[in-house]
């Protein structure tokens, strides 16, 4: 029986470097590769070995006669990508792999000595970054982050009810520890250190600092309260310490406008709607999930400026709320294009997926009824937030005219954007640090990598290819010669940033805020439950007993 590749697939590729007959595509040599939504397995060629799934970080890979009935149709999924391509030629011999001939692209000669590198950041992009030195090099890597506890993304971007996503985590938390590294939380470039003196401690520093800030409207009434960005949403379910339990008020929302149609917007969409009591078993936050249950929320609009074929969403987001339980999705069937190109879409087309979805002329002045649901709403885009002292609702287009959709609430979710980093070029347009290949312009032995190098676009996989290009540029330059050597210890810099105030948590301290959330979730049947506060992260972290060396 053949395997198939399902919701979570994060796109990293892992699964491909372990696939003995070469049947998952597209592979990182392929052009197609990094365009594609998620990479397929071809069941005519797969062998059932396992092998992608127990490599697969995120739990994406299933056996096909074991897929759950929401997982069912990723059979289908597999199999279609490959019915219009010719069959690759098996090669000869008792090797199945078409394997190359071996490169070591991303190395340093062995009698090279070893580069101490500073990455900044510690989501995704960044512990690609460090796994690459560490398994490519014999560099030591100094981990720094902002705040006292690592993961970045993975820990306050992934939807707490995306659990298998979140298992990427793990992949990187081994690297915590690692003989190698150091690990320096709760420093922050711009405040506790200069990006200068970050330098003057390490050969090389990578910028891994993601992209922080949301997109504007540039709508009036956008600063009402009760509108809000869905990163702010997103920080405060996910429990993040810069997020206030208090910063959302679901108390007086019967429907909530999300504008926008990507990822982000279906996560809020779906966290909104879906039964409180489904996330009582997930890491969300307790001031997150008590509000939820007292919410009375019924029905979020979900706002896309163009139609059905060009939402940003993926194919399998949008197939995951088909089957949301206890929640109904209705196309608002305002305007004719929506239905046209739903009707008209191919096999495989996203818009295709909407065939089977209710379709209803909905009535705005009514309040919504007591089923809960998702209207997605396409060709309607927000002109206003009306309200005098808070938002009651957001005015649209709607033809060649517009309309106003009562709601209590209205969240943006129309993508990030990167902030300046203090002493590195930034350029304001496209919210980005300018960089050839990832070297920094103007700046020898500083890089970036993940959003702030090449803007808010791809999942966590997406970091991993960005990542080796990265790190390539990293050691080329090295055996060229052209990092400045740093004048100062790793020792030394531990010292400045305490000196400054810094609150920093090392390896121990991370592995002791680890223990107490675990420790929290097993008391309440839950995987974790996270502290919230910077403070308690740090008192957390101080109590920790077991000394690692730095």
């Amino acid at each position: 029986m053949t395997y198939a590749i399902t919701q979570t697939c994060c796109n990293d590729a892992t699964c491909v470097a372990v696939c003995p007959v070469n049947c998952i595509h597209p592979t990182p040599q392929e052009r197609e590769f990094g365009s594609t939504e998620m990479l397929h397995i071809d069941p005519a060629t797969c062998i059932d070995c396992g092998a992608c799934a127990d490599a697969c970080p995120v739990d994406a890979i299933f056996p096909v006669d074991s897929l759950s009935p929401a997982q069912a149709g990723y059979a289908a999924v597999n199999a279609a990508y490959f019915a219009d391509k010719e069959p690759l030629e098996a090669p000869p011999g008792p090797n199945f792999h078409s394997w190359g001939a071996p490169t070591f692209e991303r190395s340093l000669p062995s009698d090279f000595a070893p580069i101490r590198v500073a990455v900044v950041g510690t989501g995704p992009a960044g512990m690609y970054a460090a796994e690459d030195l560490l398994l490519h090099t014999d560099a030591e890597v100094t981990l720094v982050d902002r705040l006292p506890v690592a993961g970045g993304l993975v820990r306050y971007g992934v939807a707490p009810d995306h659990p298998a996503t979140k298992k990427v985590g793990d992949t990187f938390a081994r690297f915590h520890t690692h003989p190698r590294v150091r690990v320096r939380l709760g420093v922050e470039v711009g405040k506790d250190v200069t990006a200068e003196e970050l330098a003057a401690h390490h050969d090389a520093v990578v910028y891994a600092v993601g992209a922080g800030a949301d997109r504007r409207l540039g709508v009036p009434g956008e600063e009402l309260p009760g509108s809000v960005s869905a990163t702010a949403f997103v920080s405060w379910y996910n429990a993040h310490p810069e997020s206030a339990p208090d910063a959302i008020d679901l108390t007086g929302a019967e429907r909530v406008v999300v504008v926008g149609n990507g990822n982000v917007a279906l996560d809020v969409a779906r966290i909104l709607v879906m039964d409180p009591e489904t996330l009582a078993g997930t890491d969300i936050a307790d001031h997150a999930l008590a509000a939820l249950r007292g919410s009375r929320v019924r029905e979020v609009v979900l706002l896309g400026r163009r139609g059905p074929e060009d939402a940003a969403y993926t194919a399998s987001e949008l197939r995951a709320l088909t089957h949301l339980p206890g929640v109904r999705l209705v196309v608002d069937d305002h305007d004719p294009r929506t239905g046209a190109a739903i009707d008209g879409a191919g096999p495989g087309e996203k818009a295709a997926l909407l065939r089977d979805v209710a379709r209803e002329t909905v009535d705005w002045s009514r309040s919504p009824g007591a089923d809960r649901r998702i209207v997605l709403r396409f060709h309607s885009a927000p002109v206003a937030m009306t309200g005098e002292d808070a938002v009651r609702g957001a005015r649209v287009t709607e033809g060649t005219g517009e309309h106003e959709i009562p709601a209590g609430l209205v969240l943006r979710a129309i993508g990030y954007r990167g902030l300046p980093v203090p002493g590195l070029p930034f350029d304001e347009a496209t919210g980005t640090v300018p960089h050839e290949r990832g070297r920094v312009v103007g700046m020898p032995g500083t890089y970036v990598v993940g959003w702030i190098k090449r803007g808010p676009s791809g999942g966590i996989g997406a970091n991993r290819t960005c990542a080796a290009e990265t790190v390539g540029t990293l050691l080329a330059d090295a055996v060229a010669g052209a990092l400045p050597a740093a004048s100062r210890t790793p020792q030394a810099f531990r010292r400045l940033v305490r000196r400054r105030g810094a609150q920093v948590v090392d390896a121990r301290g991370l592995a002791a805020i680890d223990r107490a959330e675990r420790a929290r979730g097993h008391a309440t049947g839950r995987p974790r439950v996270k502290l919230t506060t910077v403070a308690a992260l740090v008192a957390t972290a101080r109590r920790a007993r077991l000394r690692l060396p730095d």
